[in-house]
């Protein structure tokens, strides 16, 4: 008996010690999430690998968070240990407590960390605590700092950004057409913070005498307002000639909210688009899945203003499944036009964003009534293309095949000026800075800056069915009950007549 015991606990001993030393060189975990959120991607597995020198990674992160924030610590030491693992030891990283001491506190900040003030609870006492989350990333005198990483952000895309922009050397250069109106760089300031990882963005202008530079690896036209000469179109020609790449953003229509009309807008690109197959039509596009604006309305009581949705704000949600619309999953834009195709077969035409089903469209000019209530027939078309990928020999005297990507509206990535420059959805720099790397044919980072996205909107739902499932939800709980006892009242009264019939035989 005491022999078989002693052989049972040396067995265990030595799995257990059999699982810790192969736990010590192989571990996996079982990622079931939508995105595949704890997994590192094929696109972060490639910039470890091209690594040559060795990258360092200080986590100022403080200890004993609040429990709203203690999984992103979690979350980023675990990511970090698969970045390491993976590197071979390219990546090595240590973990700091900011609050642990003055130095290191003043290091942290040194660095670039930003302190968050948070509401902690101690002896029955709310009080403010300064928690630090943020992360230094260094190769040799080169350094990249993520100041705070929010919860639910896409911490992997963060972390592979910032050691790519660290190992990058030769940058393809992407140009922004500019002498028509165009928005500057100056105005692109999200887009171009996500370009500079992978590219250089340059601004370019066209002359008579100059042409498109054979540095240029694809060409951006965002939001042109003046008419472009026919010279400058021919110069774009020959870009797409020789096998350039081209990105157009462009608004065929243009709101005024100040004096509540629409209008058309010419600059010579609707027709230049037009002769190669691919038309921005002269419309408004109207869709029940809209943002809102400020509406201020004069009353008795004063001016009141209140949030009014407002359909010729189309927020798209319907993407094809594309590399340049992996993720997405709501774009705001603002006087929107439709797409349609109207050449041969020899090109290619793909549609890749659409409006909901609930949408329509007005022709221009249009006059706005912000107070206006819309019902559903206002809105009897669905699925509107918005934003298309042509494919061909797209230049006048192509030679080679070109790609281009449309997108009908011209706003959806602009800031704004500096003084006035505004935050945009998110999901419209990811579209923006996705085609823009789908044209570039570097996809690499495409599928990461949109993993852990966290915007779920809520489906629009049919009046009908709104009534249906509010009256179901009330109803329901009550036919519940009485039917359960129904049930009961008719089991009992069954019980009742067999022990009658029972005592009756007896």
């Amino acid at each position: 008996m005491n022999k078989n015991v002693t052989i049972s606990a040396a067995l265990i001993i030595a799995i257990i010690v059999a699982a810790n030393l192969f736990s010590h060189e192989f571990h996996f975990r079982l990622d079931l999430t939508e995105d595949r959120e704890y997994t590192l991607s094929k696109a972060t597995l490639d910039i470890i690998d091209d690594l040559e020198d060795a990258i360092t990674i200080k986590a100022y992160f403080s200890e004993n968070l609040p429990p709203q924030y203690a999984p992103v610590s979690q979350g980023f030491q675990e990511t970090l240990l698969e970045y390491a693992d993976r590197s071979e030891g390219k990546i090595v990283y240590e973990f700091i407590n900011p609050n642990a001491s003055d130095a290191q506190e003043e290091e942290a900040v040194k660095a670039g960390v930003q302190p968050l003030m948070i509401n902690v609870r101690e002896k029955d006492q709310m009080k403010q605590q300064k928690a630090y989350m943020g992360a230094v990333i260094s190769l040799g005198e080169k350094t990249e700092v993520i100041p705070f990483i929010q919860p639910g952000s896409a911490t992997e895309f963060a972390l592979s950004k910032a050691i790519k922009k660290l190992s990058v050397t030769d940058k393809p250069v992407i140009g922004f057409l500019q002498g028509h109106g165009e928005a500057p760089l100056g105005e692109l300031i999200e887009v171009r913070e996500n370009l500079d990882v992978l590219f250089t963005a340059q601004e370019v202008s066209l002359s008579d005498s100059t042409s498109i530079g054979s540095e240029i690896s694809t060409l951006a036209i965002v939001r042109p307002t003046d008419s472009i000469p026919a010279a400058h179109l021919s110069k774009i020609d020959e870009f797409l000639s020789r096998g350039g790449r081209l990105l157009v953003a462009m608004n065929r229509v243009d709101g005024d909210l100040q004096n509540a009309s629409g209008k058309s807008l010419n600059t010579g690109l609707e027709a230049w688009l037009q002769n190669k197959g691919l038309e921005v039509e002269d419309n408004f596009v109207l869709d029940a899945q809209c943002a809102a604006i400020t509406y201020q309305q004069q009353t008795n009581f004063g001016i009141i203003a209140q949030q009014l949705q407002f359909p010729y704000l189309p927020v798209i949600s319907a993407f094809l499944d594309h590399p340049i619309t992996g993720g997405l999953e709501t774009v705001v834009m603002q006087f929107a036009s439709t797409i349609r195709y109207t050449g041969d077969t020899t090109k290619r035409f793909i549609p890749i964003a659409f409006t909901s089903e609930k949408s329509s469209t007005q022709k221009s000019p249009v006059f706005f009534d912000p107070a206006k209530e819309w019902t559903e027939e206002d809105f009897t078309q669905q699925n509107l293309p918005v934003a298309a990928v042509l494919e061909g020999k797209l230049g006048s005297s192509a030679s080679a095949k070109s790609t281009m990507v449309v997108i009908a509206d011209g706003d959806f990535p602009v800031n704004g000026p500096a003084q006035q420059a505004r935050r945009v959805q998110p999901d419209n720099i990811n579209l923006f800075v996705n085609a823009v790397e789908f044209l570039s044919d570097d996809t690499g980072l495409i599928e990461l800056r949109t993993k852990g996205s966290s915007s779920r909107p809520i489906r629009q739902l049919d009046d009908s069915l709104k009534a249906t499932l509010k009256y179901l939800n009330f109803l329901l709980p009550v036919l519940l009950a009485i039917g359960y006892g129904l049930y009961r009242m008719q089991r009992n009264k069954n019980i009742q007549l067999k022990r009658m019939s029972e005592n009756f035989d007896a």
